[in-house]
């Protein structure tokens, strides 16, 4: 499922404990692209239907178009229930955690449901899928193309306790696996992945670091669970002017040659301008807007 052309992409998604509502208050503010009201980790078990119905009061007084994108992340065992709850106008869709694809067909069958109940079109809600546990990593590819899905993230925490894996402090034992997200983003034409918390709230110094091996190995966003990591994260994924005006002027050498009947041109150092650089710089141009 493609995301829709006019809306801008995310940088930040903040997880917002559903449940506590003077954290709903303030989210909106928070600078976050985006909001991800949690269902699930952040609640506990008793407090499971109140979160959900305050989610789904939290959505409806929402203003529509206004603010950050509006998502929920809905339990595996309470799916169904999560999503009769809360998919109503306004939402953007449902970050399905552990996503696997008998799962995902679930969701899509709840969410077409909803659709339905409320008159809205199909596919008006999206699905943001979590990869978390080994089979998810295993069948990433079934993942990104299951119905409604735009858009990958990673779970490394649930995922390394699966594992058994003990990571650094820069994870790299789990770049292999950030490897397989980001080529089964590409090779179903979704936007690139949503890279992992990082769950130091009090100390943000590591936080750009992780951040910019996240940007190199091809994210384009990041989930926080504090409003003070969105300012870092919103930085990072945002190109600075300086790499902006380079992509403009790489790509306005481009034109010229083709305007000129050449079907070579170079940059400001003499280099060849290839397809594959012409590539890097719409994509630079496209995160700046």
């Amino acid at each position: 499922m493609a995301a829709r052309p006019d809306e801008p992409v995310p940088r930040s998604y903040l997880y917002v404990p559903a449940d506590q509502p003077d954290k709903l208050a303030k989210a909106p503010r928070s600078g976050a692209d985006a909001l991800i009201l949690d269902l699930e980790d952040a609640v506990a078990a008793a407090a499971k239907a109140a979160a959900r119905e305050q989610a789904r009061t939290f959505l409806v007084s929402a203003e529509a178009g206004q603010g950050p994108q509006l998502w929920v992340r809905v339990n595996a065992d309470t799916l169904e229930e999560d999503v009769g709850a809360v998919a109503v106008p306004g939402l953007r869709g449902v970050m399905v955690p552990k996503a696997e694809p008998a799962l995902l067909a679930r969701a899509d069958a709840a969410l077409g449901a909803s659709e339905q109940a409320h008159g809205l079109p199909a596919g008006t809600f999206a699905i943001l899928a979590l990869i978390e546990s080994a089979v998810g990593v295993l069948r990433a590819e079934e993942v990104a193309l299951a119905p409604r899905v735009v858009r990958l993230g990673l779970g490394e925490a649930d995922l390394a306790g699966e594992l058994a894996i003990r990571p650094g402090p820069a994870r790299e034992e789990l770049w292999p696996i950030r490897s397989r997200i980001v080529l089964a983003s590409a090779a179903a034409g979704l936007l690139a992945p949503v890279g992992p918390t990082d769950t130091a709230v009090r100390d943000t110094g590591p936080l750009r670091e992780t951040t910019e091996i996240l940007l190199r190995q091809g994210f384009r966003a990041r989930t926080a669970i504090s409003p003070r990591q969105i300012p870092t994260i919103n930085e990072v994924f945002t190109p600075a002017p300086e790499e902006v005006e380079a992509a403009r002027d790489l790509l306005d050498r481009l034109a010229e040659a083709e305007r000129n009947g050449r079907g070579v041109a170079v940059d400001r150092a003499g280099r060849l301008i290839d397809p594959a650089v012409a590539r890097s710089a719409r994509e630079v141009l496209g995160r700046a807007r």
